[in-house]
Parts: structure tokens; C-alpha cells; sequence
């Protein structure tokens, strides 16, 4: 589903944020020039330069960053945040600093859980209805939204049965 959604041309820069230890992103590294996998966590990075050294993966890096916190000075053509938003209590804020980061005509992928009245975390968003997360990358700027739900399963959020959203923007 998200080979689909990304529309891959040679020679783009992929950033994974909230990579974890790079489940998603290391499968795309033959399909694009550079992978950027960034996570809060060090010890998720570390799994994943032990992935990047085992397999023998040289487009891609790692940083251990927040950009909650701060964001570092640098471009991609893709952003992917897999399963990351719904951890972020400030959704527009984040959405305005990976906005910032996209390249002109860059890409931003996102997989998460539509809302699920049946979750109830202090930490966690409960998902996500389409027309309020595709009003938020509106105002940040993002064009050609798309939102779709492509997955239903058993128990796969906080033991609730759920659904999965992926969702794409072009700065």
C-alpha cells in the first residue's frame, strides 16, 4: 500500500520519521537514492544500523532527533510517518514542521488508525477522522490530499479491533 502511494522516481530522499528501527522504510531503499530514519529513541537506532549493516544498505542513515523539539536544517522529497502521529499531541505542529522540511512538490505519507471511540489513552490520539486531519494539512499548506482506509484488524489497537488510514499531501 505504500509503494503505491509514494509514486517513487530514482534519485529522491526519503525521510522515515518515527522510523523506530526501520520496519518500513529499509524495504524502500532500492527505490530510492537516500534514507534518512529518524527516531527519539537511540536504542530503536541502534536495531536499525544493525539492519542497515547486515543487509548491506548504503543510502541509508540514522538520526536520533525530536522535532517536537527542534528540527534540523535539511530537504527530502518524501516524508513517511508510519504509525508516529498518533503519539504527537500537537498534530498541526508537527504537520507544520514536516511541512517545512518537504522539498517544493515533496510528499507527505502517513499510515495511522482512523479514530476509535473504543481507545481511551492519556498519551495517545485515539486515531483519526479523515475530514479533520485533511482540514489540518490543508492549513498547513499541503495540496492534493488523499485519505483511504486500506486495513481492518483484530485487535491490532491497544487490543481493540481497528482500521488504518493512509494519507498523502504535496507541499
Amino acid at each position: 500500500m505504500i509503494l503505491i502511494n509514494i509514486q517513487i522516481k530514482e534519485l529522491e530522499s526519503l525521510i522515515d520519521y518515527g522510523s523506530g528501527t526501520g520496519l518500513v522504510s529499509l524495504e524502500l531503499s532500492d527505490l530510492v537514492d537516500s534514507i534518512l530514519l529518524v527516531d527519539s529513541s537511540q536504542q530503536m537506532l541502534e536495531v536499525a544500523k544493525a539492519k542497515i549493516f547486515h543487509k548491506g544498505i548504503t543510502n541509508s542513515k540514522v538520526l536520533c532527533s525530536d522535532f517536537t523539539e527542534e528540527t534540523p536544517e535539511f530537504k527530502a522529497d518524501i516524508v513517511l510517518m508510519s504509525l508516529v502521529l498518533l503519539h504527537i499531541p500537537d498534530t498541526k505542529k508537527i504537520l507544520q514542521e514536516l511541512f517545512d522540511i518537504l522539498n517544493d512538490n515533496g510528499k507527505l505519507i502517513i499510515v495511522d488508525f482512523d479514530k476509535n471511540l473504543s481507545i481511551s489513552h492519556p498519551k495517545v490520539h485515539n486515531g483519526f477522522l479523515h475530514n479533520e486531519l485533511k482540514e489540518f494539512l490543508a492549513e498547513v499548506g499541503f495540496k492534493s490530499i488523499k485519505i483511504k482506509t486500506f486495513h481492518h484488524g483484530h485487535k491490532i489497537f491497544m487490543n481493540q479491533d481497528a482500521s488504518m488510514f493512509i494519507s498523502s499531501g504535496i507541499k
